[in-house]
């Protein structure tokens, strides 16, 4: 019975609507979906069109000069319960060619409840004869620090504390911030501070290559990569007359200089997405920021699995559009518009062809758009591969990615104003 009264409520409404357009429901509908079709296959369009101007125009991190450059360099990683990470990640770091005439690697144990130290020192012990003969005694260029507990009263969210404290071990010229679930190429610190010298940049950072390794990523993280690509701008955001600024967290590169002058951490301490405070806060201040590709040089998988991808999306989406509750529902509605939308609309074309003969014309052409959205979001995943060199796994889940996708942005909203739920790691953030 209630279902009946719900069909009966749209019949009425469809009936309404149609009058109010002066056609009949039937023409409506037709009419609805050539729209919504028509809609997501033009912001797919438009979607690759600005990827490829955005890329044929971004600056890349140059090749490795032969010889390390002057200075010194220290590589903070902060660590909270990386247990899964931190050997891979120290491994890739600690073999690197050698950047600069002095460097070290400074591990931050941010009071992890997991393995990671005792993972930690296991690894670099079975490094040890392999950096003694390379470089000299592995105690010598890699340290340990206990971040200790965080200040009563005060408000300290994600890796701020641990990078604070770090900072107060660190007297080099460089210090660079990386997240333990990167991996470095060897020769990726020397290209990234040959570049930041030969640039003058304040902060560099570079923008790494994504990898999946679960269901929930290839869902979500090949669509994600492509709004990040067009949503934050390269170019603009190297022009030091733009007020546009980012920077990608796992990779920061700073003078130590210009991270002193802005504050570092410390000013930050109650910032969920510090690392584009961080980047605004350095043009803010008239340094020099750059941001580059870097798809060859180091590799980042965010998530391990969809409880880890859903808390850290919903504690980003929200604040990455600067905190507008319209932006972030508006984005949310056009992805399951241009992801999910041609999976759903295909089969009611079809449906609707079948069933409203005197349409037809029109449902073919809906029926044709929802297919070309579908064959748009394959050339996406094409241009994708060929960009990060991420595979076609799953492409045809894109649709699905969509819907969750979708689910995040109102989400993000709701966690982010109540505090319910709004976590990092477990840890809460509000």
């Amino acid at each position: 019975m209630a279902g009946q009264h719900g069909r009966l409520i749209s019949l009425v409404a469809l009936n309404d609507a149609a009058d109010g357009f002066g056609m009949n429901p039937a023409e409506l509908l037709a009419w609805v979906l050539l729209l919504l079709t028509g809609s997501a296959a033009l912001g797919l369009v438009i979607l690759l069109a600005g990827l490829a101007r955005v890329f044929a125009r971004a600056p890349r991190l140059a090749q490795a000069p032969e010889l390390p450059v002057d200075g010194s360099l220290t590589v903070v990683v902060p660590a909270y319960n990386e247990a899964a990470n931190i050997a891979a990640c120290l491994g890739s770091v600690l073999r690197s060619q050698s950047p600069c005439g002095a460097w070290r690697v400074l591990l931050v144990d941010d009071r992890s409840s997991d393995a990671t130290v005792a993972i930690a020192h296991e690894a670099v012990r079975e490094l040890e004869q392999e950096l003694e003969q390379e470089w000299g005694a592995a105690d010598a260029r890699f340290a340990l620090l206990d971040a200790g507990p965080r200040p009563a009263g005060e408000r300290w969210v994600g890796k701020n504390w641990a990078c604070s404290r770090a900072m107060e071990q660190v007297d080099s010229d460089w210090v660079l911030f990386i997240d333990a679930d990167v991996r470095l190429q060897p020769a990726t610190l020397r290209r990234a501070l040959a570049q930041a010298t030969a640039d003058g940049a304040d902060l560099l950072s570079l923008a790494p290559r994504l990898s999946c390794g679960c269901l929930a990523e290839w869902l979500v993280q090949p669509i994600m990569a492509s709004l990040l690509g067009l949503g934050f701008p390269i170019e603009a955001a190297n022009d030091p007359a733009s007020p546009v600024a980012f920077a990608a967290g796992p990779f920061m590169l700073f003078r130590r200089s210009a991270y002193e002058a802005i504050g570092g951490h410390r000013v930050l301490a109650a910032e969920v997405v510090e690392d584009l405070a961080l980047a605004r806060r350095i043009k803010a201040g008239g340094h020099r920021l750059r941001y580059m590709l870097a798809l060859d040089a180091l590799d980042l998988r965010m998530y391990a699995d969809f409880a880890s991808l859903w808390e850290g999306w919903t504690k980003n989406w929200l604040l990455g559009l600067e905190g507008s509750v319209a932006r972030a529902l508006l984005a949310a509605g056009v992805v399951l518009l241009m992801f999910s939308g041609p999976w759903l609309l295909t089969p009611a074309a079809a449906i609707a062809t079948t069933l409203l003969p005197a349409q037809r014309p029109l449902l073919l052409a809906a029926l044709a758009l929802a297919l070309a959205g579908i064959g748009l979001q394959l050339a996406l995943r094409l241009w994708t591969r060929r960009q990060f060199q991420l595979p076609l796994t799953l492409w045809w889940l894109m649709g699905a990615g969509g819907l969750v996708v979708a689910a995040i942005g109102p989400t993000s909203v709701w966690r982010t104003l109540s505090g319910r739920g709004w976590t990092w790691k477990g840890r809460p953030l509000a």
